[in-house]
């Protein structure tokens, strides 16, 4: 008979054997049973959704991650343009790709405000300077990060406004700005308030159309050059392979590449300025002659607050004040040949984009990109031999002190395009804009001045830097 075995004990059965000579006992294990199939699948199951909840984890753990680092690497910069009608803050926000500065001018990523008069509207009072530079630094302070500030430089540009005035009277000027700039909280050297050369100002905008073209970084033979027509000054700036006077080149370096450049401001050139030289002009020799002053580059029936000049509104003869304020001294130039004045100009290279007020000027009168000069002679004529009170109706949304100097913009243009840099009416290698690219980025020097003294290295926020400028 065979022994029980209770559950709790070691299953094990006895069988006796008997042989003849001895007796031999044999241990056997009862065997268990196994785990039933529902209880594997459950099994499974959990460690399958266990195994799927932290994947989930782990990849939102990297996006956000991801986010972050690309957040932490954004860097700010700063840029006043000082000009003559007023002052511009221009807020940058960027990240380094293989040391170049990149951002896009999104909302996030770009923010301007324009504030006037300009600096040099406060010859009189220096420190009424004070004023509008404040306004634009807590404007600039509402777009960078408290804990950006220190490691975020801030750059004040005067450009042409400022370049008319006595050297005393521009650093009384500059030291008012100076204060405020310090106290600011960005990172600020004296140095980084100035009155920029002409040159500069040419080339800060040369490299921004190139970078919107996507030409910079390339080939020089490829790059546009640029001709702008502020209201104090006109530059001119592009690659020329003609060797220049002293004082007409300099190379810079982008990408590896380098850039000899031609650039010149032709100070006293700028249309506002111009006009009111030309008109000064007419009334010193109406004076010898205790005449009265008659203005052709201004529409019939215009009154002016000066009783003795009489609006005479005609476009031919405007030209030729114009041809005859751009070609004055050229008797005295120096050089193999000459554009404006007795200022040395090589042969112009490559294609061209004239800004400014070409811009404006050619946006009001509804040019067409091609045949755009002769397009302007035809507007020109129009609108200069209309009265006063007509265009006034015709244009009523446009403010009257831009309105009337339309007429002169169409011939000075002309005059300097055509006559004296020497573009044909009919040259398809100049187009007028104030975009460029795929992403039509403004046309505005203090993005060039902003890539040029941008730090682009890792370690450049504590302290070492390298800029691009060459």
């Amino acid at each position: 008979m065979k022994p029980e075995i209770e559950e709790d004990t070691l299953k094990v059965q006895m069988i006796p054997v008997h042989r003849k000579s001895s007796t031999t006992y044999v241990f056997t294990t009862k065997s268990e049973s196994k785990p039933t199939k529902p209880i594997l699948l459950l099994v499974l199951g959990l460690f399958l959704s266990i195994a799927i909840t932290l994947a989930f984890l782990f990849v939102l753990y990297m996006i956000l991650l991801s986010g972050w680092n690309l957040r932490s690497s954004f860097r700010y910069s700063v840029v006043f343009d000082a000009g003559s009608s007023g002052s511009r803050a221009h807020v940058f926000r960027y990240w380094l790709e293989s040391g170049k500065p990149v951002f896009d001018f999104g909302e996030e990523n770009y923010a301007s405000l324009k504030l006037s008069p300009g600096l040099s509207s406060y010859a009189d009072n220096p420190q009424g300077a004070s004023v509008s530079v404040a306004e634009l630094v807590e404007f600039a302070k509402g777009r960078v990060p408290k804990e950006m500030l220190k490691k975020s430089e801030i750059r004040l540009m005067a450009t042409a406004g400022m370049r008319l005035l006595d050297v005393s009277v521009q650093e009384e000027i500059l030291e008012v700005t100076r204060g405020v700039l310090r106290s600011s909280g960005f990172k600020f050297q004296d140095e980084w308030a100035s009155v920029i050369s002409g040159f500069d100002e040419g080339m800060y905008a040369w490299v921004v159309a190139n970078y919107a073209l996507g030409s910079l970084g390339g080939d020089p033979l490829h790059t546009t050059g640029i001709v702008e027509l502020g209201g104090a000054s006109a530059q001119v700036t592009f690659v020329s392979s003609e060797t220049a006077p002293p004082g007409f080149s300099r190379t810079i370096s982008y990408g590896g590449v380098s850039y000899k450049i031609y650039s010149h401001s032709f100070l006293h050139y700028g249309q506002d300025e111009a006009q009111e030289e030309i008109l000064k002009s007419l009334q010193n020799s109406a004076a010898n002659k205790d005449g009265i002053v008659t203005d052709p580059c201004t529409p019939k029936g215009y009154v002016y607050d000066n009783n003795s000049v009489l609006a005479a509104g005609n476009y031919s003869a405007c030209r030729s004040v114009t041809l005859a304020k751009l070609q004055d001294g050229k008797e005295n130039c120096a050089f193999e040949q000459c554009s404006i004045g007795s200022t040395f100009t090589p042969d112009l290279q490559g294609k061209f984009l004239a800004t400014e007020n070409f811009y404006h000027t050619s946006k009001f009168f509804g040019l067409d990109e091609k045949d755009w000069l002769s397009e302007m002679i035809k507007a020109g004529k129009s609108f200069c031999g209309e009265e006063w009170s007509k265009l006034k109706e015709k244009y009523p949304t446009t403010k009257e002190k831009y309105l009337d100097g339309y007429c002169f913009s169409s011939a000075y243009i002309i005059s300097m395009l055509h006559d004296s840099l020497g573009f044909a009416l009919d040259d398809e290698r100049i187009e007028f804009a104030n975009k460029a690219g795929e992403k039509g980025i403004a046309l505005d020097w203090a993005l060039g001045a902003f890539i040029l003294n941008t730090d682009t290295t890792i370690s450049a926020y504590n302290g070492r830097s390298r800029k691009m400028l060459g």
